[in-house]
């Protein structure tokens, strides 16, 4: 595509993180224009179209995807509509930009991988975990020039410190046929230790529904089979092993959101909530914070880089749909390795049920 041409944007799906980052991200670039919304209803997607001045509200997504005025569709639906949506998008000629998380399991994620490379003319971009953004690449440094040494052992935690609530509402992450295979924040904090240390080729997980009822939208009791609680250990194509948390019921446990990496001659605790990389060698005595210096920091640019690509200007760099794929992989295995009682290797095969 032409640098210099006029990119029409069309949002499929405008929650809080499309009305909060996406869009106003996408207006601030010059050349970018958004032409059209769609949103779960037609009242919803107006009052979207009002506050953004976007001239056109469609009543369903497909009529974004068949717009011959729409270049890009970004799409930031719950995950139950990512693969029909992303598919689509691609076999009509757009560029997509897709919300985490990717698919509802791995073999959506697959098949969306499949299509976008029947069109490599197209840009396809999965929203990266913005967890880390602001210390990747000082992690990625320190572990390159040795830091650690050799990494033994990762730990990985997202503990509220609550107590199970059984009066909170049903929403769709806790609906497995609107949010898929992943459990809390999972995903997303495994998306953030692959950049820094790669992959998992064996996971080994356990996980508990605490709370099996909960009370929708329309006050009636719903099922609920997404868990409140699960432990993964897993093993990691570097060697090292990783061990993940996740739980909402530890009432007077500490909240903990962050990771660390320990190995043979130093270790790295990152806690995003307090913004502290804290590190220590073998010859400290305790750990310290350590300093990004302003050019080593990241930062939120997703929408400047899906538009970058689309462009010809660069490529997509966080987060590439085959890296999406290694993620959706993982949270499945975690969940078969968890319903199944047994160990599950990855990559898994395509026929993996």
């Amino acid at each position: 595509m032409d640098t210099n041409s006029i990119i029409r944007i069309g949002i499929v799906g405008a929650g809080n993180n499309t009305r909060a980052k996406h869009i106003p991200g996408l207006r601030k670039i010059p050349g970018v224009k958004i032409v059209s919304v769609c949103n779960r209803s037609i009242a919803s997607g107006r009052k979207v179209a009002q506050e953004f001045d976007i001239p056109r509200v469609c009543a369903h997504w497909m009529e974004v995807v068949a717009d011959e005025e729409v270049d890009a569709v970004v799409i930031g639906t719950w995950p139950y509509l990512h693969h029909a949506i992303t598919c689509r998008a691609l076999e009509a000629g757009k560029h997509v930009l897709v919300e985490a998380r990717m698919a509802m399991n791995a073999a959506e994620a697959r098949e969306m991988l499949t299509v976008s490379r029947r069109n490599p003319h197209l840009t396809v971009q999965v929203v990266p975990s913005p967890f880390t953004l602001r210390y990747d690449q000082m992690i990625n440094e320190l572990v390159a020039d040795g830091y650690l040494g050799t990494l033994y052992a990762v730990d990985i935690r997202g503990i509220t410190g609550s107590f199970a609530d059984a009066s909170a509402a049903m929403t769709w992450r806790r609906d497995i046929d609107l949010s898929g295979l992943n459990t809390m924040s999972l995903g997303i904090w495994y998306e953030a230790m692959a950049r820094w240390v790669g992959h998992a080729r064996r996971v080994t997980a356990m996980r508990k529904v605490c709370v099996r009822q909960r009370i929708d939208a329309g006050g009636r009791g719903v099922a609920v089979r997404v868990p409140d609680h699960v432990d993964v250990l897993a093993e990691l194509d570097c060697g090292a092993q990783a061990h993940f948390r996740f739980s909402e019921i530890m009432g007077f446990a500490e909240p903990d959101s962050g990771a660390r990496l320990y190995g043979s001659e130093g270790t790295l605790v990152l806690d995003p909530g307090n913004d502290r990389l804290l590190g220590a060698r073998r010859a400290e005595t305790e750990l310290q914070p350590l300093a990004i210096p302003p050019e080593k920091q990241g930062s939120w640019r997703v929408e400047q880089e899906f538009i970058d690509a689309v462009r010809g200007l660069a490529p997509v760099r966080l987060t590439s749909f085959s890296e999406g794929v290694k993620y959706m992989e993982f949270t499945e295995a975690v969940a078969c390795s968890a319903d199944q009682g047994r160990s599950v290797a990855l990559p898994l095969p395509a026929d993996y049920t």
